[in-house]
């Protein structure tokens, strides 16, 4: 019974293992995601005799509208791996579940809208208000200080054109316009390196105070965006290279799947 069911082709020449394996897998990898667009599974193992023994030739999710741990939206996701090892019959119970861990080529595109947003979800905005800085306890009256309406233009050679305000009691809203270039380091943090303060969008009489509160706004973001704190359940990105692509940042890589949550 088990043999016919994954050697007999059905109607569009697939096999009904296959088929069945790309059921699974679609609405497995569906619920990594608090919302999606898009979200195409392909599995392929050939012959389908192998599905017995939990083997596959390859693994390719490919999505569009991701949107992970409730606020951070990716534009594109897309993770390809060689051959995998599977629980056959954790998957005749529905289930989608890896003997052993493994890797996938893997490429995400962030647009400037997505990463504008990003600035907006919680776990961003702890980082940058109400924060209490030292070297600004003059400049601040020993009160903490808060980062706002941080607006990020992407420019060419990885390059970022970022814009912020601070509320300082006793002189307002000061603004704050800086330029960095954005590098890797031990492929998951993200840095701003290079970075320039921009005076002349700045009131001449602010841009002293501007200029501090940029190299402190440097410092926290430098600390910030590292990637273990975005990652999937059970799988975890990690990048090779980024580059600017006009109004996109497109980040190339590889993930490191050690098992593939299933629904509750």
């Amino acid at each position: 019974m088990i043999g016919g069911f994954v050697g007999i082709p059905n109607n569009n020449g697939t096999d009904w293992g296959e088929q069945m394996l790309n059921t699974v897998a679609n609405n497995t990898i569906r619920h990594l995601f608090t919302r999606s667009e898009l979200v195409e599974v392909s599995v392929r193992c050939y012959p389908s005799s192998k599905l017995l023994q939990g083997s596959i030739d390859s693994f390719r999710m490919k999505g569009s509208g991701l949107v992970i741990r409730q606020d951070f939206r990716t534009e594109e996701m897309s993770f390809e791996t060689d051959a995998v090892s599977l629980d056959f019959g954790s998957l005749l119970k529905g289930k989608l579940s890896l003997k052993q861990p493994t890797q996938a080529i893997a490429q995400v595109i962030l647009t400037e809208a997505d990463i504008n947003n990003s600035f907006k979800a919680n776990l961003v905005r702890k980082h940058l208000e109400n924060v209490s800085i030292p070297a600004l306890s003059e400049l601040s009256g020993n009160q903490p200080i808060s980062f706002t309406d941080v607006e990020v233009k992407l420019k060419q050679n990885n390059r970022i054109q970022l814009f912020a305000k601070v509320n300082l009691c006793d002189r307002g809203l000061v603004p704050i316009s800086m330029t960095s270039t954005l590098a890797v380091e031990r492929r998951k943090s993200i840095l701003f390196k290079d970075t320039q303060f921009e005076p002349d969008s700045i009131p001449e009489e602010l841009r002293e105070i501007s200029e501090t509160l940029t190299t402190a706004l440097d410092g926290i973001l430098n600390k910030m965006v590292d990637l273990d704190r975005f990652n999937l359940d059970g799988v975890k990105l990690r990048i090779n290279r980024l580059e600017t692509q006009g109004k996109r940042l497109v980040f190339s890589g590889y993930a490191q799947i050690e098992r593939i949550p299933n629904n509750p």
